[in-house]
């Protein structure tokens, strides 16, 4: 029986993972509702990608008896109450990332998810690709991973990211057997090499245009959830939701220390100040 989805939220990265969807077979993934706060929006959605049921509300898609899971696109600063919403309705729930706003948004999806018994996994898409596999592959002999940020005598590692220009993605891993090389699209790798020899995991063609590069590639993380779940597993062996917590913990202490500060924060802040009188 085919797993059957529920997006949340009638947006462009909505709409590509519903396209990746699509490569799949459709006796493994089946999208069976969308809902948005406005109906026309889903009822435009459903139509558009032959979808059974719309619905105007995200209340009315967390009723629903016969979704298994469901796909929460929608902007990250409404993650947190809708991924409770739909834990709570004792739905499993792949939601994009980030997850939360920061570590305690994280902390309490993870509890809910917890208390109902149910499947929760941040999309962190690109440890499914074919070839984050074949790294972790090749890396296996390791037994400790260490990421440092900082060396001794003002010796930094420099990650950079932008949403401002097109960067290429390149990333290098070494070790004592070698390079591996990631020539471009690190967050969705298709080829990489390491001692000469190139390895390539071409993405299936899209069915459908695409709003964002390499998106056909949600696919794998799709199907990792469906073999999941047909486990009976409430957490992702390759995205566990410890790691959803540290990475929002790393990404809170690099705001503060640029003085970046959410609303979100400000009311963790008020919520302890409360629980300490």
């Amino acid at each position: 029986m085919a797993l059957r989805w529920g997006i949340c939220s009638a947006g462009k990265i909505s709409h590509d993972f519903i396209v990746a969807l699509k490569t799949l077979p459709a006796v493994d993934h089946k999208v069976a509702a969308i809902a948005s706060r406005d109906l026309k929006r889903s009822e435009e959605y459903a139509k558009q990608h032959n979808i059974p049921k719309a619905y105007g509300s995200y209340e009315e898609l967390a009723e629903d008896p016969d979704i298994d899971v469901v796909y929460v696109g929608s902007v990250h600063t409404q993650h947190h109450a809708l991924v409770l919403l739909f834990l709570r309705a004792k739905k499993n729930v792949l939601c994009e990332k980030p997850m939360g706003m920061n570590a305690a948004e994280v902390w309490d999806m993870v509890q809910v998810a917890k208390e109902n018994s149910v499947f929760l996994m941040e999309g962190f898409w690109t440890r499914f690709f074919p070839v984050s596999e074949q790294i972790r592959t090749l890396l296996r002999a390791d037994e400790t991973v260490g990421i440092v940020l900082n060396y001794s005598g003002n010796r930094q590692a420099v990650l950079n990211c932008t949403m401002m220009i097109d960067l290429p993605g390149e990333a290098l891993i070494g070790g004592t057997d070698g390079i591996i090389k990631i020539p471009n699209h690190m967050n969705s790798p298709t080829v990489m090499f390491l001692k000469g020899k190139r390895w390539e995991w071409p993405l299936p063609t899209s069915p459908e245009p695409l709003f964002f590069e390499h998106d056909i590639g949600l696919r794998y993380e799709a199907e990792h959830v469906r073999l999941c779940l047909l486990k009976g597993l409430k957490e992702s062996p390759v995205m566990p939701l410890h790691e959803s917590e540290i990475i929002a913990t790393i990404s809170d202490e690099a705001r503060r220390q640029v003085g970046v500060i959410y609303e979100q924060d400000r009311v963790e802040c008020i919520n302890q100040s409360e629980s300490r009188k």
